[in-house]
């Protein structure tokens, strides 16, 4: 894999750009002070991941990061940005993924790490490129992943505190109390405040609520029913988290949730769907699942959004994260699972529970 650093030793220290050389198997690692030689590098041969500073000389990073999407669009593009700000509008879209600067040695080998491990996972040059070119590209939800920082960080994080954060975002904010004052989660009791939604939905519920609101207000494709699409992924959350044991049901949670994000995307194919012959289009589970691991999610809800469709192309062969996506996917939008996966995993006698518990939910009407 070829890794390129553009920027100057205050972002990316020598010791750190030879860290990464000596750790990784098979990584070419390169850096280059400014844009110019960092185009005369692209241009030269293919590049599989570049790492841009918050600063240049020559150029400003979007630019850079904008010509690189134009000739290495297969190319995953980190921007480095300045401590916990919000990446700057005008890289919104441009890059992949966000790095704080300084560069925590453990947090560059993980992002690195896993691009590796996506481009494993899903060795499809004709969708990195492909997905590498859309000029809109969805931005990571960064309120989701401010919070799930905060919560990782900190064990002491307090109702207020997750209040607080969520509050520091107005518009989601509504959005995440307005799902929480539906049918389809107050159980008849307005909730006023964040805190109250903290207290008495829970930190889970509430994390998946402000993810939900932040991915289905992305830019995305025209013509699709984002209600529905939100309504769905909301109802598969909660039946996969159900399907799980306590170790694994968040991660289950988070994968249903984000199963469909790649209909948002232009140009993919809706796997649900009849395919037709010649349409070389990326099917929306694979370009979700890419997209996401280019965001940074953990490698088990990457796995399970490429893989909901057909289970068993999954590299696990336990029910587990993929399983439950699939199967809560399917009862969500009122379609039969693949009984013979669900035969071979050991759990078909559970269908029946899941099922009732599905027709349950899906009698809840989400709006308010």
């Amino acid at each position: 894999m070829r890794i390129l650093f553009v920027g100057d030793e205050a972002v990316f220290p020598a010791t750190l750009v030879e860290l990464v050389a000596e750790l990784g198997q098979d990584w070419e690692v390169e850096r280059c002070e400014d844009a110019g030689g960092a185009m005369a590098r692209v241009a030269a041969q293919p590049l599989d991941v570049i790492l841009v500073a918050p600063t240049l000389p020559d150029m400003p990073p979007a630019t850079l990061l904008g010509q690189v999407r134009t000739l290495r669009a297969e190319a995953s593009r980190v921007a480095v940005i300045d401590g916990d700000q919000n990446p700057p509008a005008r890289i919104i879209g441009l890059a992949h993924r966000f790095l704080p600067a300084p560069l925590a040695p453990e947090v560059l080998l993980e992002a690195i790490g896993s691009l590796e491990e996506l481009r494993e996972l899903l060795d499809n040059p004709v969708l990195r490129e492909r997905i590498g070119r859309v000029e809109q590209l969805p931005s990571p939800p960064q309120l989701y992943l401010r919070l799930m920082n905060a919560l990782e960080t900190d064990e002491d994080t307090s109702a207020s505190d997750i209040a607080r954060l969520v509050a520091g975002d107005p518009a989601i904010a509504a959005k995440v109390l307005q799902l929480c004052n539906s049918a389809y989660f107050s159980n008849g009791r307005t909730i006023a405040d964040l805190r109250a939604a903290v207290t008495r939905l829970g930190i889970s519920t509430l994390r998946d609520l402000v993810l939900a609101s932040e991915v289905f207000s992305l830019p995305g494709a025209s013509g699709v029913d984002r209600a529905a699409l939100q309504q769905r992924a909301l109802l598969a959350s909660r039946l996969a988290k159900r399907m799980l044991p306590e170790s694994s049901a968040e991660l289950g949670a988070t994968a249903a949730l984000l199963a469909d994000i790649g209909l948002l995307l232009p140009g993919v194919r809706d796997e649900r769907e009849a395919a037709v012959e010649g349409d070389a289009r990326p099917g929306h589970a694979e370009a979700g699942a890419y997209l996401l691991g280019l965001w940074g999610l953990p490698m088990p809800i990457i796995e399970a959004v490429a893989f909901h469709r057909s289970p068993s192309r999954s590299s696990t062969r336990s029910f587990w994260v993929t399983g439950a996506v699939h199967t809560a996917m399917a009862l969500a939008a009122r379609e039969e699972p693949d009984e013979a996966y669900l035969t071979r995993t050991g759990v078909v006698s559970r269908l029946g529970d899941w099922r009732g518990y599905a027709e349950a939910l899906n009698a809840t009407p989400l709006a308010a």
